[in-house]
C-alpha cells in the first residue's frame, strides 16, 4: 500500500473510530466568526500560484517516500535540523505567508502549508512537528475535499485565546495539500 494511501485509511479509520474532538465543530462559539474571517479574507489568496507551486513541487518531492521515510523527517524536526527547518521556513512560501499574517492586523498569529502527505511547506514559526497528517488539522481538511474547513477549540497562548482553523488548499476542483491558522478569537470581535 502507497503511503499517500494509508495516510487516506489513517484519515478515514480516525473519523469512523470516533477519535474527532468532543464537540461538535459548529458548536464551538468562535466557529462561525473564524469560519467567516477564513472564507473573506484567506480562501481568495490560497490559489495564488506562489502557494500552488510550492505544494505541487512538495507532492512531487515526496511522492515517493514511505512511511519510515515520513518518520525520520519528523524525527530529523524534531531533533531541530537546522537545514530541514530552514527549507519550510526560509522559502518563497514562507515568505508569502509572514506578509498575510503581518497584514492581518494580529489576526493570524501564525500559518503552515502542509502538502498532501501532511509534510510542512511553508511557514511563519516553528511547529513541534514536521509531519501533520496523524492530526485533525490534516485530516479534517485534505481527505474532505476542496473547500473543507476545520475550526478547532480555542487554546491560551501567550495570554491570547488561539483557534487553528485549517483549509484544504485545491487545484482544479481537487485536493493538494492544506493551511493552519493560529487565529486570535478576541480580534474576531
Amino acid at each position: 500500500m502507497s503511503t499517500r494511501m494509508k495516510i487516506a485509511a489513517l484519515a478515514a479509520a480516525t473519523m469512523l473510530l470516533g477519535f474527532a474532538p468532543a464537540f461538535a465543530q459548529d458548536e464551538l462559539p468562535h466557529a462561525a466568526a473564524a469560519t467567516a474571517y477564513v472564507k473573506k479574507n484567506i480562501q481568495p489568496w490560497l490559489s495564488d500560484p506562489v502557494v500552488i507551486s510550492a505544494v505541487v513541487a512538495s507532492n512531487k518531492a515526496h511522492a515517493k517516500l514511505m512511511q519510515t521515510d515520513i518518520d525520520e523527517l519528523d524525527n530529523k524536526w524534531k531533533a531541530k535540523d537546522q537545514a530541514l527547518r530552514d527549507s519550510t521556513m526560509k522559502n518563497k512560501l514562507a515568505e508569502f505567508l509572514i506578509k498575510k499574517k503581518e497584514a492581518s492586523g494580529g489576526v493570524i498569529t501564525e500559518a503552515f502549508v502542509m502538502d498532501g502527505y501532511g509534510l510542512n511547506v511553508g511557514q511563519t514559526d516553528d511547529t513541534s512537528d514536521m509531519w501533520q497528517a496523524d492530526e485533525a488539522k490534516w485530516q479534517k481538511t485534505y481527505p474532505v475535499g476542496p473547500g473543507a474547513i476545520f475550526v478547532d477549540k480555542v487554546e491560551e497562548d501567550g495570554g491570547k485565546k488561539i483557534a487553528q482553523v485549517s483549509v484544504a488548499i485545491s487545484e482544479k476542483d481537487q485536493n493538494i495539500g492544506a493551511v493552519t491558522f493560529g487565529i486570535d478569537v478576541d480580534k474576531l470581535k
